[in-house]
């Protein structure tokens, strides 16, 4: 499907890292050749966490969009021109991000890739549509859609999707009812308990324990020593991979031994890795990139990265890359443009990707299926297998 070259590594900066791919980035304001009517490098901004707590995921989303605009940018660029990159820290933070949304309008770039925040998307998304700036997202909250901007894109699915695969094989195929909840009060949080708690309504069922916390919360023993009383047969996880991490590492010591179920930050190294391989075991995941060997595309991406990052890829940046792709293909084949032709350019894009087969519709919504896999021996593998 496609050819990756090895790359080289190329060093994260604190704050604002203008990672130029084959010159030096222009002075802030230079930005009227960006488009359709220049002949400059392409400029377009990566947002994500590059510090704090979700720096994990800033760091694997750079890292998927950069191998793919490599990729292009080794063949020619987009019509002849280079694809010039430059990396915004929002630091996780949404007020961060609003002012990040003004500056990259001010310095021209003409689309942006992230966050995988999704509290930090919502709050950049009326910036980035009043400047008609199209935005491939990797968050999965429900919120992001609630929006209705012709400009935001997610590069996978919504929690609904997530969490009805993960109900129908939690409680349809094995028979589950008895199920707990923990969740936090952030925008994924939020998006992913109501997702879920719609499933099991659905199914006629409500979850035997249903505790919230707070997104910086350290200290869990209060709500788990609730969930431990209810005796549940599963634990559902609406949280961020560290978060998860902690809460299963805790409500382990608390003697809770049951399996744990969440949906992508639960499938990840930075989950297993924070819960311990022990404490993780058994944690069953709903994702659409469940390893790097379910197709041979991922195992070539999988290769790819490994070999420019010396680490493995995972689905952040398989997101990631995905949505580089499909925003460099509309760039093709609209002949560079920008504002709402470019966002209908992106809309018109059909990409078989590392996540599936990509087809937007009016929601921004283009991948609408994830999978079912089991954590074994700090490893995801398919149910069943």
């Amino acid at each position: 499907m496609f050819n990756i070259p090895r790359l080289r590594v190329t060093a994260l900066a604190a704050g604002v890292l203008a990672a130029g791919l084959t010159a030096a980035c222009g002075a802030p304001g230079e930005s009227k050749d960006s488009g359709s009517g220049g002949s400059g490098p392409i400029k377009i901004a990566v947002v994500d966490a590059q510090s704090g707590q979700l720096s994990s995921l800033g760091k694997w989303e750079h890292k998927g969009v950069k191998l793919a605009v490599d990729e292009w940018n080794a063949k020619g660029g987009v019509n002849g021109r280079k694809i010039q990159l430059a990396v915004f820290d929002d630091q996780g933070d949404p007020t961060v991000g609003t002012n990040l949304a003004r500056k990259i309008d001010s310095q021209g770039y003409i689309a942006m890739l992230g966050t995988a925040e999704s509290a930090v998307t919502i709050a950049m998304a009326p910036s980035l549509r009043q400047a008609e700036i199209p935005n491939i997202a990797s968050g999965q909250s429900p919120g992001m859609v609630a929006l209705k901007s012709p400009f935001l894109f997610l590069n996978g699915p919504t929690s609904t999707t997530y969490d009805e695969t993960l109900a129908k094989y939690v409680v349809d195929q094995k028979k589950i009812k008895k199920i707990a909840m923990i969740s936090n009060n952030g925008s994924y949080g939020k998006g992913e308990h109501d997702a879920f708690l719609k499933a099991l309504g659905d199914r006629g069922l409500k979850p035997v324990a249903d505790e919230v916390v707070t997104t910086d919360q350290k200290d869990f023993s209060a709500q788990l020593t609730k969930i431990r009383q209810r005796s549940p047969e599963v634990v559902f996880l609406g949280a961020e991979e560290v978060e998860s991490g902690l809460i299963v590492k805790q409500a382990r010591d608390l003697g809770i031994t049951v399996p744990f179920a969440g949906a992508a930050p639960q499938g990840t190294p930075v989950y297993r890795d924070t819960a311990g391989v022990k404490n993780a075991e058994g944690t069953i995941v709903s994702s659409p990139y469940l390893s790097n060997d379910v197709s041979e595309a991922s195992k070539r991406f999988a290769a790819a990265y490994k070999a420019a990052y010396g680490e493995d890829a995972e689905l952040h940046g398989a997101k990631a890359y995905d949505g580089a792709q499909i925003l460099l293909t509309a760039l093709k084949n609209s002949g560079v443009a920008t504002g709402r032709k470019l966002a209908d350019a992106i809309r018109a894009v059909r990409y078989q990707g590392l996540l599936g087969d990509f087809a937007y519709d009016e929601t921004g919504v283009g991948i609408k299926a994830t999978t079912i896999g089991i954590m074994k021996n700090g490893t995801v593998v398919e149910a069943g297998t």
